[in-house]
């Protein structure tokens, strides 16, 4: 098993200038099922092969796909002789789904040219922004309130029963994200104050995913700030045997300075930032 606490990941990637005027009345979803509306209407989204184009050529934000991307992203290594004539084909059924505005065929291969918040990950982008903006500026209840617009914007697993190597890779980025951002409002409720709350919810996260020492270290905080010191030295406990059974490794230098300051009974660290010192 890999170590989880990685390199962050940045899920937003470069857009292609938006184009105006186009795909207006069409909304997208990929951070669960890949859907499509037209207004209220829920259009008929293809077989699981068709959804996997749209999903590809929705996450590109406008930007070209080639032929050879496409093909890429639905057969890695491996593509049939007649790969390129059933890109071709799904194209068709999808262009005929969205209209011709939607999809165009330009450079070889093809773009969905999507209205200004019609599709639910760039508005996760821009509410992700703006809630770091709000987080720098001091203003935690503002980051926290718009984290949590962010996470409520996922309905499941992104990308949901799309097949593909392209799907898979940005399934586990988009989730990666979900999760840092997870941890971000779990750090700010803990910052204000909302530490008995946590802990509920970071032991079910730590249970869910065993080697992320970041839940684990937050789990920690919370319970000594809950009055439960013995309950935090004994997470950091089971993440030193853990981290050592699984993957031969010692917790992170941060996980042991946190158990020593436990151990201390520190004054300062059972305060939430918000709290003011006696």
């Amino acid at each position: 098993m890999d170590r989880d606490d990685g390199p962050r990941v940045r899920v937003p990637e470069q857009r292609a200038p938006e184009q105006p005027g186009t795909a207006d009345t069409l909304r997208f979803t990929v951070l669960g099922p890949v859907r499509v509306r037209r207004g209220s209407e829920l259009l008929p989204s293809g077989s699981p092969q068709q959804r996997a184009l749209l999903a590809a050529l929705l996450l590109r934000e406008g930007r070209t796909a080639t032929a050879h991307e496409l093909i890429d992203a639905f057969w890695g290594e491996d593509p049939p002789s007649q790969a390129l004539a059933t890109i071709r084909t799904y194209a068709s059924r999808l262009r005929k789904t969205l209209g011709q505005d939607a999809l165009v065929s330009e450079s070889g291969g093809y773009a969905i040219r999507v209205g200004r918040g019609a599709l639910d990950l760039t508005l996760a982008q821009d509410l992700a922004a703006e809630a770091e903006k709000a987080r720098v500026a001091g203003d935690r209840c503002q980051a926290r309130t718009l984290i949590n617009k962010v996470l409520g914007l996922w309905d499941g697993e992104a990308l949901a029963s799309v097949p593909g190597p392209y799907a898979d890779n940005q399934r586990t980025r988009l989730e990666e994200w979900r999760l840092q951002l997870t941890e971000t409002r779990l750090d700010l409720d803990l910052e204000v104050g909302c530490h008995a709350e946590a802990v509920s919810e970071l032991t079910a996260l730590t249970a869910a995913h065993p080697l992320r020492e970041r839940l684990r270290e937050l789990l920690m905080v919370a319970l000594y700030r809950s009055g439960r010191q013995a309950e935090a030295l004994a997470v950091y406990a089971d993440t030193r045997r853990l981290l050592a059974e699984e993957l031969g490794v010692d917790p992170r230098p941060e996980l042991g300075r946190l158990q020593q300051r436990i151990l201390r009974a520190d004054e300062e660290l059972a305060r939430p930032a918000d709290e003011p010192a006696p």
